[in-house]
């Protein structure tokens, strides 16, 4: 049995996926297109919780210490998560409404383009994309995630993901304030194949290859599908396409043991020693890109159209993934008694991670400390509806009113391109 050390009293029932129509239309018609969602908290049995997402001491291990620290928080997911002895529902979010809550999955087969749009409905006919926050005290190992091609070979899709830093979480470092991406122009793939030869032996090397770049608040990263990277130790908001895949490439992670299982997690079973397949996962031209940080490193760029006297909205997220524009984001951020209303491109899930406010009719603000289980109000879905209306933000508190907020693919008719800051820079 799992035990929660929930001290909230009032949890919401859930409704079953085949009574959600009603309730759901309900939900629509009273937020006027926006809704609320509860935490959807995630353990990581390889993981050590970094404490920042606010989620109560007492509750690190609430599923239990053999399931692992809980140290991801997903946003509008309609994604499960891919973890061994996972809850029926692990990494799907759920909508609240009037003492009720329903699955945003469920919302979104309801609703479809009214929900999702209808060009996101109708090519991917689900919520196709998902953001968390990945919050750990020490590094994490050199992986990657696969991609489409090597996903589908187990019925699972590629994943290309990005990474910003928000202050907000971030006044401690933790252990490692670095990240490990790619390598060092001039490997080669017979240097990882002795890597993954020496799996057993210890620290197999995989970082001898790598290169390390210090993490700095307020800036982010794109990475790309097939390409290894070690997450450093800054809590980080991670937009990121809905799917669930990785495998490890590292064999020890401080003095931690990675069994082989975590590099062959998604990789067919016929396959688990096949190390020149395991290798052909990689992007290779990617990983060992002499430019890595100029193709990859992004800083905020404020979007001048969405901003005025009293409030700011910057692009956190953004450009293309081998030519295509698969999510974004966005940070708002509105000064104590203004208020604005914003206009977006398509659907959105919403995070605040500062003050206190209203967006359209619901109050919002940012929790201290979160029990599990506990219901705040600091999480929404602007469905596709609401933001064609648009959506107005008022801050009522006496602090900056801060919101981080991504979308779908191709939700804007265009984004800044990666670099793109680089010449903002040089402009000033």
């Amino acid at each position: 049995m799992i035990k929660s050390n929930c001290h909230c009293c009032c949890r919401s029932v859930a409704v079953k996926s085949d009574n959600v129509s009603k309730i759901f239309q309900d939900a629509m018609d009273a937020g006027k297109g926006i809704l609320r969602l509860t935490p959807t908290w995630v353990p990581r049995v390889f993981m050590q919780p970094g404490r920042r997402i606010k989620l109560a001491p007492t509750d690190w291990y609430a599923l239990g210490v053999d399931r692992g620290g809980i140290n991801e928080r997903w946003f509008s997911s309609t994604t499960e998560a891919g973890n061994p002895g996972r809850q029926p529902d692990e990494g799907l979010s759920y909508v609240k409404f009037n003492g009720q809550k329903f699955l945003l999955r469920d919302t979104v087969t309801e609703g479809k383009g009214t929900v999702v749009g209808d060009n996101i409905w109708d090519k991917y006919k689900r919520w196709p994309v998902y953001s968390k926050f990945f919050d750990d005290l020490g590094p994490l190992f050199h992986h990657l995630h696969q991609r489409e091609e090597h996903a589908k070979l187990v019925g699972q899709e590629g994943k290309p993901e990005a990474y910003y830093f928000p202050p907000q979480l971030n006044a401690a470092e933790n252990f490692f304030d670095y990240t490990f991406m790619g390598f060092e122009p001039g490997t080669t793939k017979d240097d990882v194949k002795k890597c993954l030869e020496n799996w057993n032996k210890g620290d197999n090397g995989i970082l001898d290859l790598s290169k390390a770049y210090r993490l700095k608040r307020g800036t982010g990263w794109i990475v790309p599908a097939g390409v290894l990277h070690a997450p450093g130790s800054l809590c980080t908001y991670e937009p990121q396409w809905g799917s669930d895949v990785f495998g490890s490439f590292q064999s020890l992670v401080e003095r931690r043991q990675v069994e082989w299982s975590w590099l062959v997690k998604d990789v067919p079973p016929d396959k688990h020693h096949d190390l020149d397949y395991i290798i052909s996962m990689l992007d290779w031209e990617k990983n060992v890109d002499p430019y890595f940080k100029n193709t990859n490193y992004i800083e905020p760029i404020v979007d001048e159209k969405q901003s005025g006297d009293g409030y700011t909205d910057k692009w956190i997220t953004y450009g293309k993934i081998d030519g295509k524009q698969l999510f974004s984001a966005k940070e708002i951020t509105v000064f104590p008694g203004c208020k604005c209303t914003l206009h977006d491109g398509g659907a959105s899930g919403w995070i605040f991670v500062q003050g206190h406010g209203k967006v359209g009719d619901l109050t919002v603000d940012t929790p201290v400390m979160i029990n599990y289980g506990a219901e705040p109000n600091d999480e929404l879905f602007v469905t596709a509806t609401a933001a064609k209306n648009g959506v107005t933000i008022e801050n009522n508190g006496s602090e900056p009113l801060v919101a981080l907020r991504y979308f779908g693919p191709d939700a804007h008719p265009s984004t800044p391109d990666i670099g793109d800051h680089r010449k903002l820079n040089a402009e000033k």
